[in-house]
């Protein structure tokens, strides 16, 4: 793993160095299963180890770090099983948003998510690399949550997709499912459009369930090769 050594000592210290180490577990610069040895991260970052220590524990109340027997923390690894259970309440809790975004929006609020659209096509047909489709992408999916005027349930899908979002590199990085990401955009913003709740929410629904199932075959592509190696 390579880090930036950035940091210096700051009042909100222990919050930047969650965040960073946050990242870089979501973006895979820390792969699932990494120990993360405390010595040698606070020297990379040039901090002290108490921020460092605020940090592990924030990560570990969140899920994305766990103790291991032998000392330390290592990045957790989700399973088929953790990977099944969080897509589809996922599934549950944005489609309700999606459902409540038809009832709840006017024609003005439409239009930055058509300018995101087209940013995603533009994207998609220029060829460009996959973070900046993953940015859009999160940028399409937030302005749709936002128009349920639901703050309690926009929060719970955040920091449920917080988790999720160490798979949109997967998913997006396949051509084929980010064109049909694209499609499905215009179908739920044609649906939005119509303030046809059922069917936007049917729309979302199997949206991210697609995107599971492509999750689930790359982890067993992966579980093949390791087995094979």
């Amino acid at each position: 793993m390579k880090l930036s050594n950035s940091f210096k000592e700051r009042k909100s210290l222990g919050h930047d160095v969650f965040e960073y180490l946050k990242k870089a577990i979501i973006d895979q610069t820390i792969t699932p299963g990494s120990r993360l040895v405390e010595s040698k991260i606070a020297d990379m970052l040039g901090i002290s180890r108490t921020p460092l220590r605020e940090a592990f524990h924030k990560l570990e109340r969140e899920d994305w770090i766990e103790k291991v027997s032998s000392g330390g923390f290592q990045v957790v690894t989700m399973t088929k099983d953790d990977i099944e259970q969080t897509f589809g309440i996922r599934s549950v809790l944005e489609a309700h948003a999606a459902r409540l975004a038809a009832e709840n929006h006017t024609i003005k609020d439409l239009v930055p998510l058509e300018k995101k659209m087209k940013e995603f096509k533009i994207c998609l047909e220029l060829k460009k690399d996959s973070d900046k489709l993953q940015e859009i992408n999160t940028q399409f999916h937030d302005l749709l949550y936002s128009l349920s005027k639901s703050p309690r349930l926009i929060k719970m899908i955040d920091q449920l997709r917080a988790q999720i979002s160490r798979f949109r590199q997967i998913l997006l990085k396949q051509t084929e499912y980010a064109h049909e990401s694209n499609e499905d955009h215009i179908k739920m913003l044609e649906a939005i459009k119509n303030r046809d709740g059922e069917k936007v929410e049917e729309l979302v629904r199997q949206h991210i369930i697609k995107g599971r199932d492509v999750v689930l075959t790359k982890l067993k592509q992966e579980e093949t090769k390791k087995k094979s190696a």
